[in-house]
């Protein structure tokens, strides 16, 4: 039995999760707390940022102390890393900071025992990146077996990890040494096109749906599967094809599209190949995966409907910040617990009744306290209102999936360009649907349950024009489906809203505005309300009107 806490600092999207005895207790982002979006830039020298919040809140949250801890987990190992010994400053503008990289990695223990004063530093972990987004995945899954495959821009000296697992023990099959990475290259492709790097990369899977994959002969010989479980990316001259900053407006540019559409769909080429080499090594029924190329959800469909996999379960919180949470579930399954599978992304901050109605006191603002929240914003969503719906604990990973929401009818056309001028996005995006369980298979196809909003779907055609705000313009929608046993108030506010409209979908985004990250606490929630066309705010059981 032990308690181990989780820490993901290195790239980006630091993060800090705990688990006890097997059990995830807490886990969250440390810009939850900074209110910067993804924790920090993701450059070498940010390294250094260990996210103390987060760290110090996960061990509040169960009641311990650093000196209780038995283990920390760090979700990047420094000695797979190049040497570092004999560093000087030329050698660090030589290598492009990456030993600087390293070094900090070394002394986390050190700065996480200035960050969490009592800690030993001597029970720090190194866990390989890839390895933590590994465990992410298939220690976190309902399943005992698994392939596994992580694929993002980069770890130590890899981008890509495939591997079966056994009784929670993994056995790496394959690997891909950089400079090749599916990751980075969509990363250069989300740059060159204008968006930001490391951030914006869902703008480009969504862009492609405009386009045509004009270049894509070419680009199967740029990328390319190499037979023994990995791949080769070679270099690409994106300005050949198109001109740089061209993609980042509301009007879609046809180039920017068609270069986005080329990109996706060899992505998703490569994957299912990648897909098919590691099913014929393991014959294993259940694909898990994880890294920040699994938050693909186009992608992740493509590999449910077309791969010799006959389930596909992907990490909530795919990217780096799930590191921490895999690294500390690597560890306790090393220290012999038997690691209990992620029930739900609910694994950050909550606030009791009496707190929330403090926090509206403090504010001085108008509220009410309606006999049923679910009640009243069904009402006002079927009056064609938007809704910021915040309640109980908050997602851990970059998706809104019932507790920190914006909220809207999706039957009204002209709530797709209202939702992106709320939030300030660009016009080209699409806002996701979610949906009872039950009624799921009656208005989408594909992976149904769907509860993180990890896959995307087809539409009925015979509720596309009854739902044309979540239906994208490829005619797919990126689904999440409620189930009542798992979220009572959220699938009673879309079953009063079924009942008054006949609809049992609701729009929802993510409670935040754009280049902010998700609403968090009680503040965030009343400043994001008071900055937007905003009709009601539901603070747990309150409701604030404009």
């Amino acid at each position: 039995m032990s308690t181990v806490l989780g820490i993901n600092a290195v790239f980006h999207d630091p993060a800090a999760a705990l688990v006890v005895d097997g059990v995830t207790v807490a886990a969250v982002e440390e810009e939850r707390f900074n209110r910067r979006k993804h924790g920090h830039d993701n450059v070498p020298f940010a390294a250094w940022e260990v996210p103390v919040q987060a760290a110090r809140w996960c061990l509040a949250e169960a009641g311990i102390s650093a000196e209780d801890l038995d283990a920390v987990a760090y979700s990047y190992d420094p000695s797979l890393c190049p040497p570092i010994e004999g560093m000087t400053l030329d050698r660090v503008m030589e290598d492009g900071w990456e030993p600087m990289r390293t070094l900090y990695a070394q002394r986390a223990p050190l700065f996480l025992r200035t960050a969490l004063p009592g800690l030993d530093p001597g029970i720090v972990r190194f866990v390989p990146h890839h390895v933590a987004h590994a465990a992410s995945a298939y220690l976190a899954a309902p399943h005992d077996d698994s392939a596994v495959m992580t694929l993002d821009g980069r770890g130590e000296r890899t981008s890509y990890l495939a591997g079966r697992v056994r009784g929670g023990d993994l056995e790496v099959l394959a690997q891909q040494p950089l400079p090749s990475s599916l990751g980075l290259l969509y990363e250069e492709v989300t740059e060159h096109l204008g968006f930001r790097r490391s951030s914006d990369e869902y703008k480009v899977m969504a862009l492609a749906s405009y386009g045509s994959p004009r270049w894509l002969e070419e680009f199967r010989r740029l990328v390319r599967t190499d037979g023994r479980g990995g791949f080769v990316v070679e270099p690409v001259e994106w300005a050949s094809y198109v001109k740089r900053g061209a993609g980042a407006f509301d009007d879609v540019d046809t180039d920017s599209a068609d270069l986005a559409s080329t990109v996706q769909i060899r992505l998703q080429e490569v994957l299912l190949e990648l897909a098919g080499w590691l099913h014929a090594q393991t014959g294993d029924r259940v694909l898990t995966l994880a890294g920040g190329v699994a938050l693909n959800c186009v992608a992740n469909s493509v590999l449910w409907d077309s791969s010799p996999f006959e389930e596909i379960w992907v990490q909530p919180a795919a990217g780096d910040s799930g590191t921490a949470l895999g690294g500390a579930m690597y560890v306790a399954h090393e220290l012999g617990d038997t690691v209990q599978p992620m029930r739900t992304a609910a694994l950050g901050r909550s606030w009791s009744d009496e707190e929330l109605e403090q926090w509206l006191i403090t504010a001085r603002v108008p509220y009410s306290r309606p006999d049923d929240i679910a009640e009243e914003v069904a009402q006002v969503l079927a009056d064609d209102g938007v809704v910021a719906w915040f309640q109980g604990r908050a997602e851990y990973g970059p998706r809104a999936l019932g507790h920190r929401s914006l909220l809207a009818h999706p039957g009204h056309p002209a709530n797709l360009e209202r939702m992106n001028d709320v939030k300030g996005r660009e016009q080209f995006r699409p806002v996701a649907p979610m949906v009872l369980l039950d009624r799921a298979s009656e208005v989408f196809t594909g992976p149904i349950p769907s509860p993180y909003m990890l896959f995307t779907h087809g539409v009925q055609p015979e509720w596309k024009d009854r739902i044309p705000v979540v239906t994208h313009v490829d005619g797919s929608a990126r689904i999440q489906t409620v189930d009542p046993a798992d979220e009572p108030l959220v699938a009673r506010m879309l079953e009063k809203f079924a009942d008054k409209t006949g609809i049992p979908v609701v729009v929802n985004t993510s409670l935040n505005t754009a280049g902010r990250p998700i609403v968090d606490d009680p503040r965030d929630a009343l400043e994001c309300f008071g900055s937007g066309p905003v009709d009601l705010l539901a603070l747990g059981p309150f409701a604030v009107r404009r």
